[in-house]
């Protein structure tokens, strides 16, 4: 489809989503995060289970962290229909749930907060996945998009403290505001997963969190789609595809010596991790 096409037809389904959105559903769950960790995949599974409704336009609304000025009318406007529900509902004898994935909510300092006033009740899906790969996978995914400048993996780790100074602290201030760095340039911050899940555990309760191991996920997805279905109270339903999504070629390779030191900056958030995932994270084995 053409992108004029395509921005038509987003912004007619927009207009009419808006016109109705009183009478649409609210998601009952969000994949939150980590970047680059897997969450378009899970995504794309749980988009195929029936009693699961996926946003209308967009897997990401990326409404708690960037588009929070346009109001609580303007989010429901992405998702299905009261009505739909009710007939799924009816028809399996179970509740649908409703969820979409923006996987900068994890990260941004405002989303948590958000989330907690704005969905109470609704519970919160975490993928994490070695911190050292999740940069490098990051790095090369902003360089395609065009939000990277440095081809150097080293070099933009090198500047990332630089970048980011104040960052966080402009968003709070100015709670409407963006900031390109904060978003794009995070290749470390955003790894440092258990820091991130400290923040968001007061605000939702640790019964509402549900922390996946990637690499796992993917060795084994079966099992991790089964916990996945019972963390939602969801029933068994159908035979899901499992395929990997949103892999990035990367413009060379990592330095050994990059990758060691790298690996040591994450060894105190690594350990921190593991009463989260119940074990040892995969690539710590």
């Amino acid at each position: 489809m053409k992108p004029a096409l395509k921005r038509s037809i987003h912004a007619a389904s927009g207009a009419i989503g808006r016109l109705t959105s009183g009478s649409r559903v609210l998601p009952s769950f969000l994949i939150i995060g980590a970047q680059r960790c897997g969450t378009t995949s899970l995504y794309r599974v749980l988009s195929q289970h029936p009693l699961v409704l996926k946003p209308v336009l967009r897997k990401g609304v990326h409404y708690f962290d960037t588009a929070y000025d346009r109001g609580l009318s303007w989010y429901r406007a992405h998702f299905p229909l009261r009505a739909s529900a009710s007939r799924l509902a009816h028809r399996y004898g179970c509740r649908p749930q409703a969820f979409e994935s923006s996987p900068y909510y994890l990260f941004h300092p405002l989303a948590g907060p958000r989330i907690a006033r704005d969905l109470p009740g609704a519970k919160l899906i975490v993928l994490v996945r070695d911190p050292v790969e999740r940069a490098f996978s990051a790095h090369a995914h902003e360089l395609a998009r065009g939000f990277e400048t440095e081809r150097s993996f080293a070099r933009a780790v090198r500047l990332e403290e630089e970048r980011l100074a104040g960052a966080e602290e402009a968003l709070i201030a100015s709670p409407h505001s963006t900031n390109l760095a904060h978003r794009h340039h995070a290749y470390l911050a955003r790894g440092r997963y258990a820091e991130q899940l400290a923040r968001l555990e007061p605000l939702v309760g640790r019964d509402r969190l549900l922390v996946l191991d990637s690499g796992r996920f993917f060795a084994e997805p079966d099992l991790v789609y089964d916990r996945v279905l019972a963390f939602l109270g969801l029933p068994h339903l159908g035979d899901p595809v499992f395929e990997r999504h949103n892999t990035r070629t990367r413009p060379g390779p990592m330095s050994r010596k990059l990758r060691r030191e790298l690996t040591a900056h994450f060894a105190e958030q690594d350990t921190l991790l593991i009463p989260w995932l119940g074990a040892e994270p995969s690539w710590r084995r």
